[in-house]
């Protein structure tokens, strides 16, 4: 079981990290490979203390009033457990990001230049309820070479300590540190403010959770941090849209997991085609108990044709906030640009989505909009690691600078120059 840190010992545990990374940096894939090999069938074939572990912070956050969102989050059980094992297995499978070759040169005095793919280092995160988390991290930091101090939310605490012990076993099995992957224990918050101040051992900082931790992060770390996870996502319906193809777009991006960052929140609905679409969808709804945010227009709309739905008015915090239950505010636009700008103003950069059949506004969109992840006749839900063949994802980038979307094998690479000469002196 993982010791309980205080911040005597937390920079101890930050240069074991760094300590563990010399050696997985230069370790093979094959002995890296076998570490998420042996943690995925362990996950699927021992889960029992996990699963008994995770009833405890259930139970306890349950108790203390966390809401139904977070609590979706925090849940797992036997399904659960064998779809993490899955991402697991895939990516153990997936090329080995490092010694890549990325380019060559030959100069004219002979020197031959070498961009080689690299790990980062020691990849700290700080997240919030999700257990899943803790091995999505762990495995894609190992697989590509780092290594990993990660701080969980105290409602998970007996969940990620369960896990992490199944996920030292493994390092163990296969002869690599179990320093390479470490769990700051205490839920002392004190410890959060201790972390962000170690840039001398931390190499990339990656948070995960609610918009306060953050914008806290954000403004605290030392060391170079990727945000994001944020998700405000629309779903624009045009006037040259499929309706059948509509309804079933936005059902599925709003209900299919409504708790989750890709989840849709803001519908935008072209004025020409309102009248036929608004009230079909305020039917489809209305069978999931989703409850709507509307503008004026959608309003009377759905009034008049949709007596089962649940009807507010919007107010000016509905647009660009993000729900994360069966919640949605819906606008009428009289245009793609007037789509395109609502999602500039009130837009997170994460995922939003345009439903048509005019190849003119599709593009329009996809160009225009500035997110990690647009979509043309497609849900949000999509946006996801294992959904694009990452296997997994250590968090989801809005910001631009070094990684965007779902970040995987190769978004947690650097590289290096490797010069070879042959006497070569510049003159």
């Amino acid at each position: 079981m993982a010791e309980l840190v205080d911040i005597a010992n937390l920079i101890r545990m930050a240069e074991e990290s760094k300590a563990a990374f010399r050696t997985l940096s230069n370790s093979s894939n094959e002995a890296r490979s076998i570490v998420l090999e042996h943690l995925s069938d362990s996950l699927v074939n021992n889960n029992h203390t996990i699963l008994e572990a995770n009833k405890e912070d259930y139970s306890t956050a349950k108790a203390n009033g966390m809401s139904d969102a977070m609590l979706d989050r925090l849940l797992l059980d036997s399904s659960r457990l064998q779809a993490i094992a899955k991402d697991l297995k895939n990516i153990s499978k997936l090329d080995d990001p490092i010694g890549e070759t990325i380019e060559t040169r030959l100069m004219d005095n002979g020197l031959s230049l070498e961009k080689r793919r690299v790990p980062l280092g020691v990849i700290a995160s700080i997240y919030e309820s999700r257990p899943n988390v803790t091995v999505d991290i762990s495995a894609l930091c190992l697989k590509s070479g780092n290594t990993c101090l990660m701080r969980g939310g105290s409602e998970s605490i007996n969940s990620n300590l369960a896990l992490v012990d199944a996920i030292h076993s493994s390092l163990l099995e296969a002869g690599l540190p179990q320093s390479a992957v470490q769990y700051i224990s205490n839920p002392d918050r004190s410890l959060v403010t201790e972390l962000l101040g170690l840039k001398d051992h931390v190499d990339l900082l990656i948070p995960r959770g609610g918009d306060s931790l953050i914008r806290f992060v954000s403004e605290n770390a030392s060391m170079p941090v990727v945000t994001g996870g944020i998700g405000v996502c629309h779903t624009y319906v045009d006037a040259g849209a499929d309706i059948d193809m509509a309804r079933a777009i936005i059902i599925n991006a709003k209900v299919q997991r409504p708790t989750v960052c890709n989840a849709l929140d803001t519908i935008l609905v072209h004025t020409k085609i309102a009248p036929q679409l608004l009230p079909l969808l305020g039917k489809d709804l209305s069978e999931h108990q989703v409850e709507l945010h509307c503008d004026q227009s959608s309003l009377e709309i759905l009034r008049a044709t949709s007596p089962d739905i649940i009807l507010k008015e919007a107010v000016h915090e509905d647009w660009g906030k993000e729900f994360l239950s069966l919640v949605a505010a819906v606008k009428i636009v009289d245009s793609v640009d007037s789509a395109i700008d609502h999602i500039a103003i009130y837009g997170s950069g994460h995922s939003d989505a345009i439903v048509t059949e005019d190849n003119e506004s599709a593009v329009r969109f996809l160009n225009e909009v500035d997110s990690c992840a647009v979509y043309l006749n497609a849900s949000t839900r999509f946006t996801d690691g294992a959904e694009f063949g990452m296997g997994a994802e250590v968090g989801i980038s809005t910001q631009k600078f070094h990684a965007r979307g779902p970040m995987g094998l190769r978004e947690l690479t650097s590289y290096k120059w490797l010069i070879r000469g042959t006497g070569q002196i510049r003159g």
